[in-house]
């Protein structure tokens, strides 16, 4: 049954500080929903007015019950800063990472600002088409039209299983094809220019904090395990079973990508290279980051490491163009993709790049596209074939000139 109440309520008095029990000066109104859940609102200063306002929640809980209402209606007179404020702690209670939760509520946020939405009622597909096209007339790439969408999309979805809203108006709104416009593509460092850059981290000063040597080995373990680099960020000393048959590395689910345990078994000589690094590591507790370059990791920090290999590239090329014997060699050098950050098909090559260049490595060697998925922890063979597998001029002269000739007249 409803009621009308003054809320118990605590005030202090500024001067002397003292606390006294006091009721609330606005009346609040209590009734039960028409699930049978007990409900509290505040209502008006004026007991006749909060009870009109009382009566008429009264009323539209009957009406609900009868199917005579839509149970969204009270939630599409609130601001959806509310209901975004609460979509987030859905997102959190799902266990969603940290990153993931700031870039989705972000480019929410800013949607609905470029939008100028305030109610559930004023999301139209028309609107939003709108703001993202202005992102694209801004300058921003297709994949970032498309995170955008993707964002919003799932908040609108969410406000319809939530029973906030009954439709979902940007439900047929499709994402772009991102393969028109790519903004940073990768390229794999073939095998000279991988082994170059190694031996100029491992001679070259710290950068972003990180030693060459440890850069170094950064790079091979990115480039032999396809390791992302908060995967690389969360290894420790147990996470390495060097001496288990087969040698494995394992990444925790809670630092996996798929949210899973991942173990990747080790190659022989990464194997031999890691146990000369880590008897220079002897004071590294079990529990502590191999490499502090993710911030995600407790005691980790967030490094740029695509500034690091960026800078190891320049002094491998640096080195390469002055070996060089004569001007002509020289200039051809300067000229050339060799050992570049970014090439002239505007392909770069990153931290990221040595993922590119295991997964690569997996084909040239002959291993079947399926084990080559498993290996990349792909669900899709698709993304592993079609985008971190690298065909280059190289392999596609190796591959006709094993097949056999043509018959002869």
């Amino acid at each position: 049954m409803a009621n009308l109440y003054k809320k118990p309520v605590v005030v202090i008095n500024p001067q002397t500080g003292k606390k006294t029990k006091t009721k609330s000066k606005k009346w609040w109104g209590q009734y039960r929903d028409a699930s049978g859940q007990l409900r509290r609102h505040p209502l008006a200063l004026d007991k006749a007015a909060a009870q009109a306002m009382l009566s008429e929640i009264v009323r539209n809980v009957e009406r609900e019950k009868a199917g005579l209402l839509d149970p969204t209606t009270e939630q599409r007179g609130r601001p959806l800063k509310e209901h975004l404020a609460e979509f987030k702690r859905y997102l959190e209670n799902r266990g969603v990472t940290p990153k993931q939760l700031h870039e989705a509520t972000r480019q929410i946020e800013k949607t609905l600002a470029g939008c100028k939405w305030k109610l559930i009622a004023q999301i139209t597909a028309d609107s939003a088409l709108h703001f993202l096209g202005n992102l694209r007339r801004q300058g921003r790439s297709a994949q970032t039209y498309n995170h955008y969408l993707k964002s919003i999309k799932q908040f609108t979805r969410w406000l319809v299983r939530d029973r906030r809203t009954p439709t979902d108006p940007l439900a047929h709104l499709s994402k772009l094809n991102v393969s028109t416009d790519r903004r940073h593509d990768r390229r794999p460092l073939s095998p000279d220019e991988f082994q170059r850059l190694l031996q100029a981290a491992r001679s070259g000063k710290p950068i972003e904090g990180i030693r060459g040597p440890d850069r170094a080995m950064m790079y091979a373990l990115a480039a032999w395990t396809g390791f992302r680099k908060g995967e690389i960020g969360s290894l420790t000393k147990r996470s390495l079973q060097l001496d288990a048959d087969p040698p494995v590395a394992t990444v925790e689910a809670s630092f996996s990508k798929r949210r899973r345990r991942d173990t990747q078994v080790l190659h022989p000589e990464l194997v031999r290279q890691l146990r000369a690094w880590l008897k220079r590591k002897s004071r590294l507790a079990p529990t502590t980051p191999l490499f502090r370059i993710s911030g995600r990791i407790a005691g980790g920090i967030d490094r740029k490491t695509h500034k690091m290999i960026q800078r190891d590239l320049a002094a491998a090329r640096q080195k390469w163009i002055e070996e060089a014997e004569t001007d002509s060699e020289r200039a051809k050098r300067e000229a050339s993709d060799f050992l570049a950050h970014k090439n002239h098909a505007g392909l770069f090559a990153d931290f990221h790049s040595c993922r590119h260049l295991f997964i690569t490595n997996l084909e040239r060697a002959g291993i079947r596209p399926k084990m080559a998925q498993t290996l990349a922890r792909h669900s899709d063979i698709r993304l592993t074939l079609g985008v971190y597998t690298h065909v280059d001029l190289p392999d596609q002269t190796a591959a006709i000139a094993a097949l056999p000739g043509p018959p002869g007249a």
